[in-house]
């Protein structure tokens, strides 16, 4: 069996929930949503940049409420959360030319969630070969657009 080792997303995995609470629900009390990168508050959702992104413009979809599994969601949120992706697949299209987009949640610590208490939706663009040697064998991930530009463009869309 290969391993494919990911060290890049270990200061996620390891502080993510370490800190006061949820990096959610603190980001939505911060009541800054360029500090906290939160692109967008919708009724039950709100749209907020990725910390340690994959690519440009990796972005997540995340219900107001703090809730731990999918099924628990209110359908009114699942569709808030689901018309926000939507949204969110043309507004990459447009702005970053994808050759593709990932969506994804992982839901529980074992299924690879960062924030295993939260659920929320990751969103993002990707292109052929991305996952370049520098991701693979130099262990480092490249993304050549700062969060506070990916914010700036994001942000004009919604």
């Amino acid at each position: 069996m290969d391993h494919l080792f990911t060290p890049w997303r270990y200061a996620y995995v390891s502080t993510a929930e370490k800190s006061d609470g949820c990096v959610f629900c603190h980001a939505l009390q911060q009541n800054n949503d360029e500090k906290s990168r939160i692109v967008y508050r919708g009724r039950l959702c709100f749209i907020i940049l990725n910390t340690f992104p994959y690519t440009s413009g990796h972005v997540m979809v995340v219900p107001y409420e703090h809730i731990d599994e999918l099924q628990k969601l209110p359908p009114d949120a699942a569709q808030e959360m689901m018309e926000l992706t939507r949204k969110l697949e043309g507004v990459l299209r447009g702005l970053y030319h994808p050759d593709g987009i990932n969506l994804g949640m992982n839901i529980g610590k074992a299924a690879g969630a960062g924030v295993a208490g939260h659920i929320h939706m990751h969103v993002l663009p990707r292109w052929v070969a991305d996952a370049n040697f520098m991701s693979v064998i130099g262990e480092t991930r490249i993304v050549p657009e700062a969060l506070e530009d990916t914010y700036k463009k994001l942000k004009a869309r919604f």
